[in-house]
Parts: structure tokens; sequence; C-alpha cells
């Protein structure tokens, strides 16, 4: 076979293959999968069909492995036997009459119970946030479990690691999860991991990415989730990691960007509900199950006590428990729904109870950054500024150079979400998150405050300003919109 003939093969085979990936393509990438994910999936297999599919390969599927899902599923077994019973809470004349709805739909899906007597304190002074969970720690007499996307040791973080330190000598167990893959992008990784040995925690990456060590799971899917539990007496759950503001990173500090985020600090039988979440992530990564440290605590018997629920998501459940929240708190709202998000990339059934709840008369006010951090997620967030000031959505850009890092929602004055879960589809799909609801106007009022403060450091966007924004913004936002659907 000369050259010529050669190369004629070969293009015809090349032919052959491009055309049944693109065949198989349309039909297996569609199957359980929502239509925006498909159809950004389809786009890069048919633009780049062997890249396409590679990555597809590799990183297409949102779902953990099965081993995982099975230890899930286990874990909520264990969760609905041994809370039974626990989600009886008095109804009071304020209780909306949705709310019973929502409770059965977040212990349907991720078999956490309501349960009452808690008390919830919201913060928002970063530093603040990690000296008082610090303080907590040298509270602690049989364990701390702590739980961070991104865990630093540095200078702002040294509190902590002191306080885990003082404990470890005292005899109290310390265990630490921090995500394999968030921590490798990390200033300081190996100090950190050198660290926490030498003051003698138990520690384990979660989600681990070694495939040469037989530790394999898709770089995509994340554990995101950032809590810390004392002795299942206390706990600290919301959007903060454990580092620096600037993150260490030469880029932030040369911009002079800082996170501002908000925490959640628990008291009550939902701590028990916190840590059981920790409980999972730790029998996934160890194969070990705390049972004796996930016994339930008593509610307190004071006035203004909170209604509180653990609502946990992320590819470990058969559905997307976060958003399912969302969306029905969204429909069920009457007054006001207040959205804080740093990176909103809303879905169609996302952006439908928004624009819904606009048309039917609810106020509606989205809280995001002036500027972003991540180019892409910024402008696919940007691209639906337009349509959601159109419906009449108030939007309050946070001013430069803080980056609004909080991630919460409340609901008329009775009802409130904070957690680590963004409002776009990594956070709905590909992450593990944790979301707190809480019932109660005390609470309420707290985030409210919160709002306030937002305000005051934020103005408003108007649709004459955005109708202003020259064409390379619009096309860098259109462009960014069309891959959110696999960032």
């Amino acid at each position: 076979m000369n050259q010529a003939e050669f190369s004629l093969w070969f293009t015809i085979f090349a032919l052959a293959v491009d055309f049944v990936i693109r065949v198989v393509a349309i039909i297996v990438v569609p199957r359980n999968r929502r239509p925006s994910s498909a159809l950004g999936w389809l786009l890069a297999i048919f633009l780049i069909p062997y890249i396409g599919v590679i990555l597809f390969l590799l990183i297409g599927s949102p779902r953990l492995g099965r081993k995982r899902r099975r230890r899930q599923r286990e874990i909520n077994q264990f969760i609905l036997d041994s809370t039974e019973g626990f989600d009886k809470v008095k109804h009071s004349k304020t209780w909306p009459a949705w709310l019973d709805r929502v409770v059965e739909l977040n212990r349907n899906l991720g078999a956490m119970p309501l349960v009452g007597g808690n008390t919830a304190h919201m913060q928002i002074d970063y530093e603040k946030n990690i000296a008082d969970i610090a303080a907590d720690i040298d509270k602690a007499k049989n364990f701390v479990h702590v739980e961070f996307y991104i865990l630093s040791s540095d200078s702002v973080t040294e509190p902590v690691f002191l306080a885990m330190q003082r404990a470890v000598e005292r005899g109290v167990e310390v265990r630490v999860l921090f995500d394999h893959v968030a921590a490798m992008r990390t200033v300081g990784y190996r100090k950190t991991k050198k660290r926490l040995t030498k003051i003698g925690v138990d520690w384990h990456l979660m989600l681990p990415f070694l495939p040469f060590q037989g530790k394999y799971e898709r770089p995509d899917l994340r554990n995101h989730r950032k809590l810390v539990v004392i002795d299942g007496v206390i706990g600290w759950m919301g959007s903060q990691n454990l580092i620096d503001s600037s993150y260490l990173k030469k880029s932030n500090i040369k911009r002079g960007l800082h996170w501002k985020d908000a925490m959640v600090r628990l008291q009550g039988p939902i701590v028990a509900g916190l840590n059981a979440i920790f409980i999972t992530d730790w029998y996934s990564e160890t194969d070990v199950l705390l049972t004796r440290e996930a016994e339930p605590i008593d509610a307190f018997h004071e006035d203004h006590t909170l209604d509180c629920q653990i609502v946990p998501s992320g590819p470990g459940f058969a559905s997307e428990n976060n958003l399912r929240l969302f969306l029905t708190l969204m429909y069920s709202a009457q007054e006001k729904i207040i959205i804080t998000s740093p990176y909103f990339v809303p879905d169609e059934s996302l952006m439908y109870a928004i624009t819904s709840a606009c048309q039917r008369g609810v106020r509606v006010e989205l809280f995001v950054s002036e500027i972003g951090d991540q180019a892409l997620v910024y402008h696919a967030q940007r691209s639906y500024y337009e349509a959601l000031l159109r419906a009449g959505v108030i939007i309050w850009l946070y001013k430069a150079p803080t980056i609004l890092h909080s991630k919460h929602m409340s609901i008329d004055d009775e009802v409130a979400v904070i957690g680590s879960s963004n409002m776009d589809m990594r956070s709905f799909s590909l992450n593990l998150e944790v979301s707190l609801m809480v019932r109660g106007t005390t609470f309420v009022k707290q985030m409210r405050d919160v709002e306030d403060a937002y305000r005051g450091m934020s103005r408003a966007l108007t649709l004459e300003e955005w109708k202003r924004q020259p064409l390379r913004s619009t096309v860098l936002d259109g462009l960014a919109r069309l891959t959110s659907s696999l960032q």
C-alpha cells in the first residue's frame, strides 16, 4: 500500500469513527441527564470529538462511585432509625401553612428530621469566626470534628490549629477532613499536612484523586462542606473556609481581594444532625463508622428557641436536594425572597421560580459581588442579569475589592437557609454540600440585619446601567453561559 492509499483509508477510518462517536453520543449523553448539561456535552463532543469523548468518560457522570453511594444509603437508614420521633416540633401560630411539606421534602431526600429547642447565632466577621471556633475547640472534652473544603495552616488560622493541638494534648479525639483537589491548589498544602500530623490530628483527604495509590474519584466531584462539631454540643457551619481571607493567592493579593463570609454557631439537638454529616464523610473516607459519637442531645427549654433541619446534598444522593429545597421555598414565599450567592448561575427551573415570584408580587432581592474571582462563572452569572432586572429582581452589587462569598436565603419573616451551597449547577449536581433550614423569626431577624449590612456596602444595578455595557462583555457573558452546565 502506497502513501496515497494509506492516507485515503486513514481518512475514511477517521470519518467513520467520527460518525460513530456522534451517533453514540446522541444516544448515550442525554440519558438521565438535565437537558442543559446534555446539550453542553453534545456541543463539546461535536466540536472536538476525540477530546470531548475523553473528557466525558472521565468526568461525564455526575454520580459518586457505587461504594460511596452504598455507604450514603447505609448512613441515611442509620439516621432514619436513630431519629424516629425526633421530628415532632411545636406548631406556633406563626407556623407557615406550607412549611410541613418543605420539612417532609427534606426528610425524604436527606433523612434528617426537623428538630426544635436550638439556638443559632449568625456571624459575618471573618477573623472573629476563626477566633470563636478556636475558643469552642478549647472547651472540647471528648471529640472535635473539623471538615472544610479548603483548610490551610497560616497566620490567620493559627488560633484553630493551636486549639486543636491543645485538645489533642488533653486527650480529645480531633478528626479533620478537607477536600483533596481544592487543597492541592492551595498555597501551603504540604505545610498544612505536616502541621496536622505533627500536632497529632487524625486527618484524611476527601474524595482523593490519587490513581497511583488506588484512590480515584472524579476530580470535578468535590466535597464543598464547611463545618465544625465540638462534643456534639456546639456546631459551626456556613460558607467560610479555614484559610486567610485572601486565600493567599498572589493574584488575589495584587488585586486586594478579600472574602466576606457568613457562619452560624449552633447549639441544641440540631448539632447531632450536623455531626451526622461529618460521620457520613468520615465513613466514606476511612471505612470507620463513628456510631458512639452520634448520640442525640437534649433540647433547650428556653424562649425563642429555633426549629432547624440539616439538608445534605450532592452526587451521593439520587436527587438534587438543595435545588429542590430552594425551589420549594421560592414557590412558597408570600412576601419576600432575599438571596445571597457568590456564584449565581441558575438553571431554567430556578429562573422560572424567581421570575414567577416577581410576577405574583413577591419582592425578590439578589446579593452578588461587583467583581469575580473566577472568570467563566462571573461572566456566566452576568448573562442572567438582564432577564432578572426585567422581571423586577433587585440586584445588589457588593463593592469591590471584597468577594461576597456568603450563601444564604431568607423567605418572608419565618424561614431562612444558610450553608455551603451556591446557586449554580456545580453546587446542585457535582459538589457535596450541607445547608441548614431554620424556622424562627429571631434567626430571620439576624439574617435581615446581615442583609442590611450588605446593602450598606453595595449598590443597586439598574436596567439602564446594564444596557450600557460594552459589546465585548455581552459576548463573553454569552459564551460563558454556554459552558455553565459543564463548569
